[in-house]
């Protein structure tokens, strides 16, 4: 692996790649007398051409593009560090315009599929004791523009015959505690990147409030809740955000989305030696989803030996452990399950491990369990709203097709 260091310098100049670009764009040609039909030429060159730069936007006007790099800036994130590991995952560092920093991941695969691990916010308060993210503390929330930025920097250097396959909120921070935003990211990622909605996975550490919103209001993204443990006891050690959403109320919000949606559920299972990895708590596991009515065929486990991060001293079960597991919680469930594969982890890109660890501004650090209590939902804008925290864990949820289907 290695680290490419970059010194972009920040920028104050608004995004091009806000929501309401086009608007802005026709308003600075209307105030300059130019033709109204250059916005669209841009938005093309942006989306379609991949244009890194005005300059890159040959067909247009020097003048235009002089004019243009004076109001607009290509993009509000400045990358900071990038980092590739021996398996081909690419991690990025990058600072926002408040010098706060966030990591991205693209993971490729041989097949060509390009999955991009998209963070929802800077850190995170939940404090999942084997999370590095969580370890880390909460900044704040990011913007729809912010979260869209991630994927698209990476889009916008695919070929023209490629495209980003997959996206998966499993960066930084809790996503269904910045909904709105996440939302609106989405919605944009469909729609000008053309990635459906059920090549998005949004996760959540169990909120279950928010599970029941998205089900309603949301557009038909994956679901992906992280479970870990199938008693309180044992997932409140571990997630302390059991403490506010047992995990009745969490299957019982799985219950109600499965009620309103066609696809399955995923549930994250990281395996910790000797903590949650024999076959009593696979088959524990097992009666959780019965005890509460989830019909197996729509369930899907995805089960990934524990990723070491520096705050946590628990061990990755072994492959034995694991398959035992594995094969335990599939015959007596009935659900699918996938051992997913880890990558990235020589550049602690994988499961739990981002954390921005070079981050040129620390963030200030929350009250762990005094954040649980104050979770809730933010707008585009509200960058210091509602705490939450994802696992800073990167996967593709394509219906596990990065992991081996227990036989």
């Amino acid at each position: 692996s290695f680290w490419v260091y970059h010194n972009k310098r920040m920028t104050t100049l608004p995004s091009i790649y806000v929501s309401d670009a086009l608007p802005r764009l026709a308003a600075v040609l209307l105030e300059h007398k130019l033709p109204s039909y250059r916005a669209k030429q841009v938005v093309d060159f942006l989306y379609t051409g991949r244009a890194k730069s005005f300059d890159e936007m040959s067909s247009l006007p020097l003048s235009l593009r002089k004019l243009l790099s004076s109001k607009f800036s290509i993009g509000s994130l400045s990358l900071f560090k990038e980092q590739k590991a021996r398996d081909g995952t690419l991690k990025r560092l990058y600072k926002l315009h408040d010098g706060h920093a966030i990591e991205t991941v693209l993971m490729n695969y041989q097949d060509q599929r390009k999955t991009v691990c998209v963070s929802s916010q800077a850190g995170c308060a939940m404090g999942c004791t084997f999370c590095a993210t969580g370890q880390r503390g909460f900044s704040r929330q990011l913007t729809s523009t912010e979260i869209f930025e991630q994927v698209v920097y990476f889009h916008r250097e695919t070929k023209p015959t490629e495209r980003i396959s997959n996206v998966v909120m499993m960066g930084m921070g809790e996503p269904l505690a910045n909904l709105n935003n996440v939302l609106g990211a989405v919605e944009r990622m469909s729609k000008e990147l053309e990635i459906g909605y059920r090549h998005i996975t949004v996760s959540t550490v169990g909120l279950a409030p928010q599970i029941i919103q998205l089900a309603k209001e949301g557009p038909p993204v994956r679901l992906a809740v992280s479970l870990h443990a199938g008693n309180d006891d044992a997932r409140g050690s571990l997630m302390p955000i059991n403490k506010r959403y047992p995990i009745a109320q969490v299957m019982d919000a799985c219950r109600q989305y499965l009620e309103h949606r066609s696809q399955r559920i995923s549930f994250e299972y990281a395996l910790i030696a000797g903590k949650n990895d024999s076959p009593s708590a696979a088959l524990e596991l097992a009666a959780c989803l019965a005890q509460h009515k989830l019909r197996p065929e729509k369930c899907h486990f995805n089960v990934i030996p524990l990723n070491p991060t520096r705050g946590f001293d628990g061990l990755a079960s072994t492959v034995e452990s694991v398959q035992l597991f594995a094969s335990t919680l599939e015959r007596a469930s009935g659900c699918r399950v996938t051992v997913r594969v880890r990558r990235g982890i020589d550049i602690d890109a994988g499961c739990g491990q981002l954390a921005a660890a070079e981050s040129p501004v620390l963030p200030r650090r929350a009250a762990r369990l005094g954040a649980v209590d104050r979770v809730g939902v933010a707008g585009e804008g509200e960058g210091e709203g509602a705490l939450g925290s994802g696992e800073g864990s990167c996967g593709d949820e394509s219906e596990g097709e990065t992991g081996s289907r227990v036989s």
